[in-house]
């Protein structure tokens, strides 16, 4: 870690999670702090997030341990705001194909053997563990109910941060375009943004999602990048008993907080058209068919409508690990870059602040320093 004196002023580019929480922490810590936004905060992928909370599945033990931190912060949280429509923790329900790639009963096993809450139920158990699942739906393999799972809101969250942070003498400045970070003498000074203004700084906090490759390549550095062009779907509120999270081989299904529905799914994302001049074009036929899956896995079948739908970068490493800290090569340029920044995005937030107010790297960030990219 190269920063050996606290910070006076910090920068952080990117209104999203990871940006907003680490400013608000930041603040938290006496440091002067500025968020700058290309539009309105959460504009970005935290705007369009399943933001399902977990660590369900196989990933490496120091990405669950931090995601297992993650969830931690946000049990905290909720128990700050009882009772918020914009935190739930009502569980999730994962099941798999009924083909060879079925892989649930090992993967109940792995979770299982880690004490990750998980229980493997077949589909007459569920209705009374998850109301709302039409069980014929659910593969003969059964499905992993995972009770301390659960989903945020991330927008609503954003909001909530920006409000302290404000109140902290924090300054949010939206609408700036894009933004370049300076590097002068070999360390990061601040940033310039789109119309010409330049800011100043001790640190220089990069969060901008999918964008941030670019940018750290603009000052010659690499980082990894493998984000795909991401849709989600949200429908028109709809009275249904479901309340935990779905995760089926056709869709994924988030309640929220005004009573709809979030959809996504890896094939849709995979219908995105990308114009040449950078713009999205969805068909039709994708959003009516993800509507149709998600209406197969409900109780009742019920006929969803779409509210709206988002689309745009979905923030993945090139390894599919998070990236987290400071550039080894420049002084006080720190970046964060990862999926996963709902469950993340509160505990990177804290650890991030504390690296940039402190010079002392955290150890649960360890293993996802950018300088592993270093080519």
């Amino acid at each position: 870690m190269h920063a050996s004196i606290r910070p006076s002023k910090v920068i952080v580019v990117g209104g999203g999670i990871f940006g907003v929480s680490t400013a608000v922490h930041l603040a938290r810590l006496g440091i002067q702090t500025t968020v700058i936004n290309h539009g309105s905060l959460a504009n970005g992928a935290s705007g369009r997030s399943l933001a399902w909370l977990n660590s369900a599945r196989r990933r490496s033990d120091a990405y669950h341990r931090l995601r297992m931190a993650g969830i931690d912060r946000y049990r905290t949280l909720s128990a700050k705001y009882p009772g918020a429509a914009w935190l739930r923790f009502d569980g999730g329900l994962t099941w798999d194909a009924d083909d060879a790639g079925n892989d649930i009963a090992a993967v109940f096993d792995y979770e299982r053997d880690l004490g990750y809450h998980a229980q493997l139920l077949s589909a007459d158990q569920i209705t009374k563990a998850i109301p709302g699942v039409d069980l014929l739906s659910v593969t003969r393999q059964g499905a992993i109910l995972n009770p301390g799972e659960g989903w945020v809101d991330l927008p609503s969250l954003i909001g909530v941060l920006a409000e302290e942070f404000q109140a902290l003498g924090g300054e949010i400045v939206t609408n700036a375009g894009r933004a370049t970070v300076n590097v002068r003498d070999g360390r990061a000074t601040g940033v310039t943004t789109a119309n010409g203004v330049d800011w100043s700084a001790d640190a220089v906090l990069l969060a901008a999602g999918g964008a941030v490759p670019a940018i750290v390549a603009e000052a010659g550095q690499h980082i990894g990048d493998d984000t795909p062009i991401a849709l989600l779907v949200r429908t028109k509120p709809i009275d249904h008993p479901l309340k935990a999270v779905l995760n089926t081989p056709r869709v994924a299904i988030r309640p929220t907080h005004d009573g709809a529905f979030a959809l996504d799914s890896a094939w849709s994302e995979e219908e995105v058209i990308v114009n040449a001049d950078g713009s999205y074009q969805i068909k039709t036929s994708t959003l009516e068919g993800l509507l149709h899956e998600a209406s197969k896995v409900l109780e009742g079948n019920p006929k969803l409508e779409i509210g709206d739908y988002g689309v745009g970068p979905k923030p993945i490493p090139g390894d599919g690990e998070p990236v987290f800290g400071e550039l080894q090569a420049i002084p006080g340029y720190f970046v964060a870059f990862s999926h996963s920044g709902a469950t993340l995005g509160l505990i990177a937030g804290e650890l991030l602040a504390d690296e940039i107010a402190t010079g002392k790297r955290h150890p649960l960030l360890g293993a996802f320093r950018p300088e592993r990219f270093a080519r």
